[in-house]
């Protein structure tokens, strides 16, 4: 379909818009649930399943992304997504306990599952690969820019409002968007009579679905949990299946076949790690900050405010960078960036200032905004149009996935090393008042936790090494 300029910025306002508010949604409660467990009563692992069951159900609907773009056009699909997103957001809003709480926020899963991979798709079928960094870095703003400031005004308006305000105060601009979607979003994709494989839909729903709730489940209950062993264990298994059953089928839900160009794959490794890293430090530094130094939760986020909106703006600039340089030189830049920070917070103390942890997460996201939508770019470029879907939906699975386990681990690295250092200074200090104790342990656990990431960053900084030098091409090859 030919589209002027004219049609693709407006279409392209419309999706963006969708994706600022869905990811604004998915990040707002993240520093409510303290103030969610006094209003409805319930412990902090009931609550966490505010979070984690919008990541499941997110995590278990992305596989299936590449079907639905092949079976409907790009207006039912967003306009769909939406509609879930005000629906669950209503139902949020006016819930009277925690389990209609719970119900409104896995609709509003639905929704943001589909958008993101849709926005991709859309992507590389209205942009030719040399113009499509631009485009992703301007993506990269509103997906950025959204959890930049949403841990502020969380904070803010669980201090001064009522929590129902996080999601009121959404909805008539989400009902804005559906409007303008109803107006002014044209389809762009084509559709065919696609058929559902049931079977690999139920495989990769328990596949996928079993190793999220195990992973980010190990933080909270422990690794030697016998229901986190088993989902695990069940997830990978089921998940094995799944991956032998898309190889096989002539028309796969999810086609693997994308990990045959070289490019992506090596981009699905980076991927992984800096996924991992980027997942540890949000949950890490916010522990540090409150268990460990007594910050509150307002000020926790006032801290991550500067560095994730230079992150934002920084986001278009390095896109542009990306289409005139390639990938291999912005990679290895922000990795840079990266293992600076890591090493800044390697021997954190109970004296870190407060300007210095600043300081060192706006390094971090400068690292970051020359890695994150580069990175998306990069793989899908060197993919035929036919697997852009299925491609973008990899992407968006692999982050998934990246982030639980990266969350786990360093949650678990953190909590054993808290402990022995727990252990070691009750011994020493034989004085030392419960309060101190807890939160000189917090700090050394957090301290040893960012080793285990500095070591990831380096692991990516080797996998950079061995991208192309300059842009990729669309055709599945690549040239240096």
């Amino acid at each position: 379909m030919n589209l002027t300029e004219g049609n693709k910025k407006v279409l392209m306002i419309v999706l963006i818009a969708g994706c600022f508010l869905s990811t604004l949604n998915q990040t707002l409660l993240n520093v409510a649930l303290s103030g969610l467990m006094e209003a409805f009563h319930v412990t902090a692992a009931t609550v966490q399943w505010l979070s984690t069951g919008f990541m499941l159900v997110n995590g278990v609907l992305v596989p299936i992304t590449a079907f639905l773009m092949k079976r409907f056009t790009t207006r039912q699909l967003f306009i769909s997504s939406m509609f879930f997103l005000f629906i669950g957001s209503v139902i949020c809003a006016c819930a009277l306990n925690f389990g209609m709480l719970l119900t409104g926020r896995m609709i509003q899963a639905i929704g943001a599952g589909i958008i993101m991979p849709l926005m991709m798709t859309v992507i590389l079928y209205l942009y030719p690969s040399e113009k499509r960094g631009s485009v992703m870095g301007t993506i990269g703003f509103a997906m950025i820019f959204a959890p930049a400031i949403a841990p502020t005004l969380s904070g803010f308006i669980i201090e001064y409002m009522s929590w129902r305000w996080l999601f009121i105060g959404l909805t008539p601009f989400i009902f804005i968007v559906i409007i303008l979607a109803f107006r002014y979003l044209m389809n762009v994709t084509e559709t065919t009579k696609a058929k559902l494989d049931i079977v690999s839909v139920i495989l990769s729903t328990i596949g996928f679905g079993c190793i999220l709730f195990g992973f980010s489940s190990a933080g909270s209950k422990g690794w030697d949990d016998p229901v986190v062993i088993m989902t695990i264990i069940i997830g990978m298994l089921v998940s094995t299946s799944f991956c032998f059953r898309q190889m096989k089928s002539s028309d796969p839900l999810l086609n693997l076949s994308v990990f045959k160009y070289k490019v992506f794959t090596l981009t699905s490794f980076i991927n992984i790690l800096i996924t991992m890293i980027m997942y540890a430090d949000l949950i890490l530094l916010p522990i540090y900050l409150q268990n460990g130094r007594g910050f509150t939760a307002l000020e926790a986020g006032l801290l991550l405010l500067p560095g994730a909106v230079i992150n934002a703006f920084l986001s278009p600039v390095t896109g542009r960078m990306y289409d005139k340089y390639g990938a291999r030189p912005l990679f290895i830049t922000g990795l840079v960036c990266i293992i600076v920070s890591m090493w800044g917070v390697m021997d954190i103390t109970e004296s870190t200032t407060y300007s210095y942890l600043m300081i060192r997460t706006i390094i971090l996201r400068i690292g970051l905004s020359f890695i994150t939508m580069p990175l998306n770019t990069a793989g899908l470029n060197t993919l035929p149009r036919e697997l852009g879907s299925h491609g973008s939906a990899v992407n968006t699975t692999i982050r998934q996935l990246s982030g639980a386990i990266g969350t786990a681990v360093v949650i678990t690295v953190y909590t054993i090393q808290a402990t022995s250092h727990a252990s070691e200074l009750s011994m020493q200090h034989e004085s030392i008042s419960a309060f101190r104790l807890k939160a000189l342990a917090s700090i050394y656990g957090s301290s040893d936790a960012y080793v285990l990431m500095l070591i990831l960053s380096f692991v990516a900084l080797i996998f950079a090494c061995f991208m192309p030098g300059k842009a990729i091409k669309s055709d599945g090859e690549s040239h240096s």
